[in-house]
């Protein structure tokens, strides 16, 4: 049966439902039900990422979303559709952009305006053992010092874990659970839901994300999009289920191990510490390797761009090509 509404985890469908002039609205409501009571959103303004960055490589590491408050507080609002290698580090590349664009010629004192990085996950992160932090939703991280105070509170990020939102129309409670429960299920959705009501907000997302409202060379584009989220959806999902993903983790198990072992035999004659560290070093590395090739591998199979590719692997062009 044809969809009713656009995937909003495509790049155009996100774009299109808060990226738009015509949606600034959609994007204000969104962001004042994540934010907190204090940092309410009057006024907000869309401004050109491309601008960011010193260098052409800078300008290429281009977010969905890139806009600015009544304040001059900077917003980075970004969909992220599946794992990257060093993504919590890309993040906090991108938020030194909105940072450096603040300084002033002349006599400038450093006062800075806040900055929020704002990322949609469709996958979890591996790093958390414990619950809650496993089952959370909303990560709201700042930077803090030894004794969990916060030290500079002008740049925060936010995460939403999307596939840990799991409540029914009938459990939405906030503005932002509606939210999330409108973007993690709106291509399923065959008609607007009874928890949204009268809501104009909401109204209008729908009016927005409708296909039959796009024109002929917008829904061009939108099927473009959609073909490309799901054949990284069907790369991953059969990653998954033929074991490469986990086999990549498997590797990086097994070469910590064999490059612990190593290391220590190695250690014994030329020293220890030293034959222990090389040895862990170069078996995480060849088992991570090995792992990043099979998925490389598999998505060249289904023809993904080369630079989609490198983009989720991490490989080099030149590495993905000699595959």
């Amino acid at each position: 049966m044809s969809a009713r509404y656009i995937n909003p985890y495509t790049d155009f469908g996100f774009k299109k439902i808060f990226g738009e002039e015509a949606s600034k609205h959609l994007l204000k409501d969104f962001l004042n039900a994540l934010l907190p009571a204090n940092t309410q959103i009057t006024k907000l303004d869309f401004k050109n990422a491309e601008q960011l960055g010193q260098g052409d490589l800078d300008r290429r590491a281009i977010f969905d979303i890139y806009c600015e408050n009544q304040n001059g507080e900077k917003f980075i609002v970004e969909l992220q559709k599946a794992k990257q290698n060093f993504f919590k580090d890309r993040t906090v590349y991108y938020s030194t952009f909105p940072i450096q664009e603040q300084a002033e010629k002349g006599n400038w004192d450093f006062r800075l305006q806040a900055v929020y990085c704002v990322g949609i996950l469709d996958f979890t992160f591996d790093d958390y053992e414990t619950e809650p932090e496993k089952s959370q939703v909303l990560h709201t991280i700042k930077l803090k010092d030894q004794n969990n105070k916060i030290f500079y509170d002008k740049l925060t990020y936010l995460y939403l874990e999307m596939p840990n939102f799991r409540k029914t129309e009938e459990q939405l409670e906030s503005q932002l659970d509606k939210w999330l429960y409108f973007i993690k299920n709106l291509e399923n959705f065959s008609e607007i839901p009874r928890i949204f009501g009268d809501e104009e907000i909401f109204c209008d997302a729908f009016h927005k994300a409708e296909l039959a409202q796009l024109p002929p060379e917008e829904h061009v584009r939108y099927q473009h999009s959609l073909k490309i989220y799901r054949d990284i959806k069907n790369v991953i999902d059969t990653a998954y289920d033929e074991g490469k993903l986990e086999g990549l983790l498997e590797g990086l198990a097994e070469g910590e191990a064999k490059g612990k072992a190593e290391g220590k035999a190695e250690g014994k004659a030329e020293g220890k510490a030293e034959g222990k560290a090389e040895g862990k070093a170069e078996g995480k590395a060849e088992g991570k390797a090995e792992g990043k090739a099979e998925i490389a591998r598999a998505m060249i199979e289904q023809g993904l761009d080369v630079s989609l590719i490198s983009t989720i692997t991490g490989l080099s062009i030149k590495e993905i090509a000699q595959l």
